[in-house]
């Protein structure tokens, strides 16, 4: 089991968000966790300057709905990152192995179908314990996790944007 906390990180290494744009969805589900989550999150992108016009915040009813809500974001605004949280704690039935796989191939998808990247902030956890130790207790929150990831990968895409090069292409006839 983790004995730290696993949003620490080296804030000299997390650029400026000032004018990048995030788009955040958030499960319904277990709302006090992903309301943690979301608190996080937003206080991490503010905390790097992002400016509180440039977050969009919508919800969906579960977990299992996040991708669809995270593709709705990407079509139908100008994000350049969308954050996914959410919280899945076992049960007694399969049910939570069905959900935990189909929202992670659900954003591995839009990761790969979109031009954005798309943040996977969600919680899988087989107590109510270790989800409130994740989303803002003795070991962090992944809501600043997701939140630090969604400013360096926009961070990243704009370098590679930047250094591509596209005068080695020639068009052929």
């Amino acid at each position: 089991m983790s004995t730290k906390n696993l949003s620490e990180y080296n804030a000299d290494f997390v650029p400026s968000a000032y004018d990048m744009k995030f788009g955040i969805i958030v499960s319904g589900w277990n709302n006090e966790v992903t309301s943690a989550l979301l608190a996080g999150a937003v206080k991490t992108l503010e905390r790097f300057k992002a400016r509180e016009d440039n977050i969009i915040i919508k919800y969906v009813p579960g977990s299992f709905e996040l991708t669809l809500g995270a593709q709705y974001i990407a079509e139908y605004t100008d994000v350049e990152a969308v954050i996914c949280l959410g919280c899945v704690i076992q049960g007694e039935t399969p049910h939570f192995n069905y959900i935990c796989q189909g929202v992670t191939q659900g954003i591995t998808q839009l990761n790969i179908e979109y031009n954005i990247p798309f943040i996977f902030g969600i919680l899988t956890t087989l107590t109510q314990e270790q989800a409130t130790d994740r989303s803002g207790g003795r070991y962090g929150n992944k809501g600043d996790e997701a939140a630090i990831t969604a400013i360096k990968m926009v961070a990243l895409m704009r370098e590679m944007e930047k250094e591509t090069d596209f005068s080695c292409i020639t068009k052929t006839e």
